[in-house]
């Protein structure tokens, strides 16, 4: 910035001398001279290199702002995954106890319908109350139910 200002009040210093100059020359005709002319193509220059440097820092700060966007963008996308990855796990992990859990109840299940089913053949063989002892001795008895408290 302030090498524009020393740009500017340099130019203008100029414009001014040949103005000057210009006047004492006391020229009538209504066609600036070359002198003039130069000096209104610096102006011209100045100005269009001021609006070039405004431009050029614009489009900087514009740039900036697009890659800290594109960072921001790029960092949601990363914890868009992670979390993804996560949820995939736990969902993963409880499916798998889920089906753990069914196939536990199915085997339990088999061996006990397996467990009455070999008592009962054996109590049918051995002809008898043991043999229906020994069917009913795989299945639990049901918990006694408690007392009513008194008031």
């Amino acid at each position: 910035m302030e090498g524009l200002m020393r740009k500017s009040s340099k130019l203008v210093g100029l414009a001014g001398a040949l103005l000057a100059l210009s006047l004492l020359g006391g020229c009538s005709s209504n066609e600036p001279d070359p002198a003039q002319r130069a000096v209104n193509a610096a102006n011209r220059a100045d100005q269009a290199a001021a609006r070039a440097d405004s431009a050029a820092q614009k489009s900087a700060a514009a740039a900036a702002q697009a890659q800290a966007a594109a960072s921001r963008v790029e960092q949601a996308a990363s914890d868009a995954k992670a979390a993804a990855d996560r949820a995939e796990a736990i969902a993963s992990k409880t499916i798998s106890e889920h089906h753990e859990h069914r196939a536990a109840r199915r085997r339990h299940k088999k061996a006990a319908e397996a467990g009455a089913a070999a008592g009962a053949e054996a109590g049918a063989a051995a002809g008898g109350a043991a043999g229906a002892a020994a069917g009913g001795a795989t299945a639990p008895e049901p918990a006694p139910a408690p007392a009513p408290a008194t008031p």
